[in-house]
């Protein structure tokens, strides 16, 4: 069990580790009994986010060119599917490199625009990453240079996706292997938002008048990478952009700056303020609402319907020469809800990227986006 906890409204949560990271455990572990012929029985691990993993490994078996077992899935005080699980990872020699696959239980892709490719399993790129350093830790330990061949499987996966939006999005068959951090926080939206609120309190507290709002860690990456804000007057919104707009108006900020994907701002366009799926989707249908504004034929509309991804839509509005135009459009929309949510003494503005070539970066920003964004470089 994870010994890790967040606090969230008082509240003391523990958190959980992801798929990934049982995958990755369960591929290390598998990667060491095939090459020793002896049992694992823990594995320790490092997670994206810095957090220390050490995972039991369960039901064991070595055969006859290769090894496999599973790890439990732990999502603490999330309320997730997929706590208690079993993550299994079968690991086999092959001449040369990591190959990674997915096997009984896990999804494949179907469609193009996702993080994997059509007819890739469906184990996101840092899942992919972890898993193969497990595996080369474990190959340079017991002294061996050949390749290996590493398949994920999750018996319950066909069961559990279809209580997922996995076939809505054309992952078919199984579920995602997915995480960007290894680890699982929980999340309650009443303890989230007043989060939200209390952390734009403390920084209004301290006599900051701008704030920088980022729906989640694309964002917050995207702002200090790529656009080379300080994080020092930034607070993190999640899904719930309407509130974190809201609380920043209410705790008394002038100035806000909004930094997110596509993915989550482009909902944004038709005055959705909470992005989270649950509450519905409507990214492509704005798409084609601005799309046909800008003078689209049937045949694309019906191509970006058809589209599982916010990238993919982009892909196929260049190749008919309208994604200008489009993000134009949209970022009116987007920024016509954004002030619709704060008094007049209060500028927004917003910057919307995506990290998907060949488009990776600000795809549309507001006319006063880069004069607000001089106050996070100077600061």
């Amino acid at each position: 069990m994870l010994r890790h906890y967040i606090t969230k409204n008082g509240k003391t949560m523990r958190c959980g580790y992801t798929t990934g990271s049982c995958a990755a455990g369960a591929a290390g572990a598998a990667a060491e009994m095939l090459l020793t012929g002896r049992a694992v029985e823990r594995v320790e691990m490092d997670t994206p986010k810095g957090i220390r993993l050490s995972l039991d490994i369960v039901d064991i078996e070595i055969g006859p060119g290769y090894a496999r077992c599973a790890v439990q899935k732990d999502s603490g005080d999330d309320p997730d599917i997929t706590n208690g699980i079993l993550i299994y990872a079968t690991a086999e020699k092959t001449d040369v490199g990591i190959v990674i696959d997915g096997g009984e239980g896990v999804g494949r892709v179907t469609k193009p625009g996702l993080d994997q490719p059509v007819g890739a399993a469906a184990i996101n790129s840092v899942p992919r990453q972890m898993i193969a350093e497990q595996v080369r830790a474990a190959c340079a330990r017991c002294g061996y240079d050949g390749g290996m061949a590493i398949t994920v499987s999750i018996p319950e996966g066909a069961a559990l996706a279809k209580r997922t939006f996995n076939p809505r999005i054309g992952i078919v068959g199984g579920l995602s292997v997915i995480g960007t951090t290894g680890i699982v926080e929980p999340m309650s939206n009443a303890a989230l938002v007043d989060t939200i609120r209390v952390e734009l309190s403390v920084l209004a507290a301290s006599g900051a008048k701008d704030v920088l709002l980022c729906p989640g860690n694309y964002g917050e990456t995207f702002a200090r990478e790529q656009l080379g804000l300080s994080m020092r007057r930034q607070v993190s919104v999640s899904n719930f952009i309407g509130d974190g707009v809201q609380a920043a108006v209410s705790a008394g900020f002038e100035r806000i700056l909004l930094v997110g994907h596509i993915g989550k701002l482009v909902k944004l366009g038709i005055g959705m303020t909470n992005t989270h799926s649950q509450n519905g989707d409507g990214r492509m249908e704005t798409l084609i609402a601005c799309a046909l504004a800008c003078g689209a034929d049937l045949g694309l509309l019906l191509n970006i319907q058809q589209c599982v991804s916010t990238d993919a839509a982009l892909d196929a509005l260049d190749a008919r020469g309208l994604l200008c135009p489009v993000m134009a459009l949209l970022g009116q929309r987007i920024q016509a809800t954004l002030e619709r949510w704060v008094p007049t003494r209060v500028e927004i503005g917003f910057i919307c990227f995506t990290n998907a070539e060949p488009h990776a970066g600000v795809l549309v920003k507001s006319a006063n986006a880069d004069a607000l964004a001089e106050a996070w470089r100077q600061g």
